[in-house]
């Protein structure tokens, strides 16, 4: 158990690293869909449809990080871009403030990563509406995300895997290896991250799959300081297990300068991909030439995170992952952002009446009580 002490220092660091005025939205080419059924988890549902899209097209879904909103990860990333390019659909889950102070995913909290509750419930009927309301292919269905979002993106591959061909997981952590604030914190940093057995059993009690296992993507980057490189580590051990490979990975090359490891089944497809970024920070890896455009952790890195994962899907017209000259991502200015991963508020489940606290605390405990929520409060972490 780490002191209190210790723990709001943390809160208090992290506050001061998200910095303020992040979170304004910029001006993009999301629309809106206003109803997809009950929200639990109290999120917004945007959207971007290529304006001749065809029949039976895929989905990709794209979780924002913190303080960032879904219009300006988009600029950023250039998902829409490459949507128009290759024709699919995009879901823009976003955060609202009334959830999360940083407009973090509540990633680790557990009424909003259990299947059937929370916001992992909000993002599958999401899902579901867009299928069914634009006729999508329910059979190339994809994920990713980054930080906080890469975590809330490994939530929805492990609680709704049925829903997913693919996931992608940038800077982000294994499914259920946090339940607190404090583990949240300990987790980022590589303290205390189960063995391999545990990670997988996290997985496989998720939900009651018993088909094929979505293919993964994982983006890490060497010098990252907010997320440490070992979850990339724990994610590929929990993913490689549920999908029954052998430790050594199949192949290892270089791509556009950087380390990609791959994890194959038997007839030779691949099923898990790494990419360590040398000498990157916390961020999304992006070429910073044609498809999306650089910015706070938003990072030039000569590769294309956002390319590189549409081939690994299968998504890209040219899975090689290069972009065409004629494509280019709209002038429009990338707001000042700082997606942090750290934690969100414990924000009670909005189906669950409030109860009455019938004991009142002793003074001691209530003071203790009050430097805990004030520290809270003064980092964001709760309302």
């Amino acid at each position: 158990m780490r002191k209190l002490s210790d723990t709001i220092a943390r809160l208090s660091a992290y506050r001061t690293q998200l910095g303020a005025g992040a979170g304004v939205d910029a001006p993009g080419r999301l629309g809106t869909l206003p109803e997809f059924g009950s929200n639990p988890g109290a999120l917004l549902a945007r959207t971007h449809l290529p304006p001749e899209l065809p029949a039976g097209a895929p989905l990709v879904v794209v979780l924002h990080g913190c303080t960032q909103t879904a219009s300006g990860y988009d600029l950023g990333s250039g998902w829409s871009t490459l949507a128009d390019r290759d024709g699919f659909a995009l879901l823009f889950p976003e955060q609202q403030r009334a959830n999360n102070a940083n407009l973090c995913f509540n990633w680790f909290e557990p009424g909003d990563t259990q299947r059937g509750r929370g916001e992992a419930l909000s993002i599958s009927r999401m899902i579901e509406t867009m299928i069914t309301r634009h006729g999508l292919d329910r059979r190339r269905v994809f994920i990713t995300g980054l930080s906080a979002g890469g975590a809330m993106a490994a939530v929805m591959l492990a609680t709704y895997p049925e829903l997913f061909a693919g996931g992608a997981i940038i800077a982000g952590l294994p499914y259920g290896v946090a339940a607190t604030i404090p583990e949240a914190f300990d987790r980022m940093r590589a303290h205390g991250l189960p063995g391999e057995k545990r990670l997988q059993d996290l997985v496989r009690s998720a939900s009651r799959h018993e088909g094929a296992w979505p293919t993964i993507s994982i983006w890490q980057g060497s010098a990252d300081r907010t997320v440490s490189p070992a979850n990339a580590a724990a994610l590929i051990t929990q993913w490689r297990g549920v999908h029954s490979l052998r430790s050594e990975p199949s192949a290892s090359e270089v791509v556009d300068g950087q380390r990609r490891r791959v994890w194959r089944d038997a007839g030779g497809r691949d099923l898990v991909e790494e990419y360590s970024i040398a000498g990157m920070g916390h961020g999304t890896p992006i070429a910073g030439d044609v498809i999306g455009r650089p910015g706070p952790y938003m990072l030039a890195a000569g590769i294309s995170s956002t390319q590189r994962i549409a081939g690994f899907w299968g998504l890209a017209a040219d899975e090689a992952g290069k972009a065409r000259p004629e494509v280019k991502t709209p002038a429009v200015p990338l707001p000042v952002q700082e997606p942090a991963m750290a934690a969100g508020p414990a924000r009670q489940e909005l189906e669950r009446p409030r109860e009455t606290n019938k004991w009142a605390a002793p003074p001691a405990a209530a003071g203790v009580r009050k430097i805990i929520e004030d520290a809270l409060r003064s980092a964001g972490l709760m309302r």
